[in-house]
């Protein structure tokens, strides 16, 4: 048995696979987030403990005595900064935090080769600009860090007491040389740090520690190994066996991504395509990053006074594609692919008299596949050539959300099994290679449930609302710079 922890932003889910590689035993935990300013996003990691620990007790208890080893998955990009002491020296501040735009800049004016060597143009969801901001708006707290970790990294300290980190999630830090899998002292130095404060670089299968004795026993197992684990959506992807050259998945969780492998380092900055490092050795992947997926569906929920996403759903079912004129821009936390802009925010525009419910909730699905067809558009203008999408997160419950997706992409996409638990499979898979078994051997791909092909009608009655959508963009970011 291997268990996999996926530590995302609304909750922490925990899985364990037999030797197989079969679903055996799945439990959920979930978590607040604070936004104590504009454009702030945090959490406190101990919240992220007390999740992990009672998602792991809710699975069964006969499956956790056999589990061999345990793998990690995590939201990318936080900032977790320990004193000398290893204590947490403030809350965590998360990859959808808006705040350290100025400090990007000043990042690039200080580091002109920063593009260069990680890849990525510096964008506030990234972990080196919060460090920046921590020294320029916080210098006496910056001065007592001894340790930067990301978040499943920490959960791996807890765990362990080890310090180390996998080279997908360090990719999203901009403290990496992306292309040589290794922390860039230059890119270090740019924000007054070290290769003292990070922890030490893995490939996902390897082995970095073994559970500490009073975590083994609280858990009701042997003091397993802990492998090094990814980021989640290097997890996601290994979860559904995107790994060779050209596989590609659509993410639909709180935020959304289009992530695709590839056997070398292709960046492509100037289009906010991200270049990352896969969690599998001598393999990369390139991402378009939308700030917000499934997560406008839960706001949509509370603003509109619907019960609840089954319920969102079916209402937006009942009403139909293109129904009206509606358009909503799904910006709730800015945005990344294309725009890069942490200032652009959300709204519904095209508005009547006539307007319900039902078709407002369809434009919030819209906007959500339109801005997954501008990430799309930025891959093929950089030579990636997509043909299937493997659809994974919450957002892959709904087949009537897809058919939009598909449409206003152009693409085909495949729904398949354990989809909702992406990442947290792709953890335990990593668990897996990591006690022995390949990676061709665990990392196929999953059945296929059923395949969504772009319906011709319905993507020629999106192409006008997608120009309008496009237009609108450059109308509301006019608004978004007062």
């Amino acid at each position: 048995m291997y268990l996999g922890i996926d530590l995302g932003t609304s909750g922490v889910k925990a899985v364990i696979l037999d030797e197989a590689g079969t679903l055996v035993s799945q439990a959920n935990a979930g978590l607040p987030v604070s936004h104590p300013a504009p454009l702030w996003s945090e959490q406190d990691p101990a919240d992220w403990w007390q999740a992990t620990d009672d998602a792991v007790a809710a699975l069964d208890a006969g499956l956790r005595r056999k589990v061999r080893a345990i793998g990690l998955a995590g939201q990318m990009h936080g900032a977790t900064v320990l004193g000398a002491d290893d204590r947490v020296l403030r809350p965590a501040i998360l990859w959808n935090d808006g705040r350290s735009h100025a400090e990007c800049a000043e990042l690039e004016a200080s580091e002109p080769r920063l593009r260069e060597i990680a890849g990525n143009i510096a964008m506030p969801g990234f972990t080196a600009p919060k460090l920046a901001w921590l020294r320029k708006h916080e210098p006496e707290l910056f001065g007592k860090v001894a340790t930067v970790l990301l978040p499943k990294d920490y959960l791996r300290l807890l765990m362990t007491g080890e310090k180390a980190s996998d080279m997908s999630d360090a990719a999203g830090t901009l403290w990496l040389d992306v292309a040589k899998r290794d922390w860039s002292d230059a890119l270090l130095e740019a924000t007054g740090l070290s290769r003292q404060n990070m922890p030490r670089l893995c490939e996902g299968p390897e082995l970095t520690g073994r559970l500490l004795p009073d975590v083994a026993a609280a858990w009701g197992m042997d003091q397993v190994p802990v492998v090094a684990g990814a980021g989640d959506n290097a997890a996601g992807a290994v979860g559904v066996g995107v790994v060779a050259d050209g596989d590609a998945f659509l993410s639909l969780g709180t935020s959304g991504v289009i992530f695709v492998a590839n056997d070398a380092f292709r960046p492509n900055p100037a289009r906010a395509v991200h270049a990352f490092c896969h969690c599998l050795p001598d393999k990369w992947h390139q991402m378009s990053v939308h700030l917000s997926a499934a997560s406008c569906v839960d706001w949509a929920c509370s603003a509109l006074g619907i019960d609840g996403p089954a319920d969102f759903f079916a209402m937006a079912e009942a009403t139909g594609a293109a129904a009206g004129d509606e358009l909503f821009l799904p910006y709730l936390s800015g945005e990344r692919t294309p725009h890069n802009n942490p200032h652009i925010r959300a709204g519904f525009l095209g508005a009547g008299a006539d307007t319900d419910r039902g078709r407002l909730a369809v434009s919030v699905l819209e906007g959500v596949a339109f801005a997954h067809a501008d990430g799309i558009a930025a891959l093929r203008e950089a030579g990636t050539h997509v043909e299937l999408l493997s659809v994974i997160g919450g957002g892959s419950r709904s087949h009537f959300w897809g058919t939009i997706l598909a449409a206003a992409m152009d693409v085909r996409l495949a729904y398949v099994d354990g989809g909702e638990v992406g990442p947290a499979l792709g953890a335990a898979r990593l668990a897996q290679i990591g006690s022995g078994a390949s990676i061709g051997e665990v990392c196929t791909k999953p059945p296929e449930r059923e395949i969504i092909e772009p319906d011709p009608d319905l993507r020629d009655r999106l192409v006008p609302k997608l120009a309008n959508f496009r237009r609108a963009y450059a109308a509301v970011d006019t608004l978004s710079e007062n």
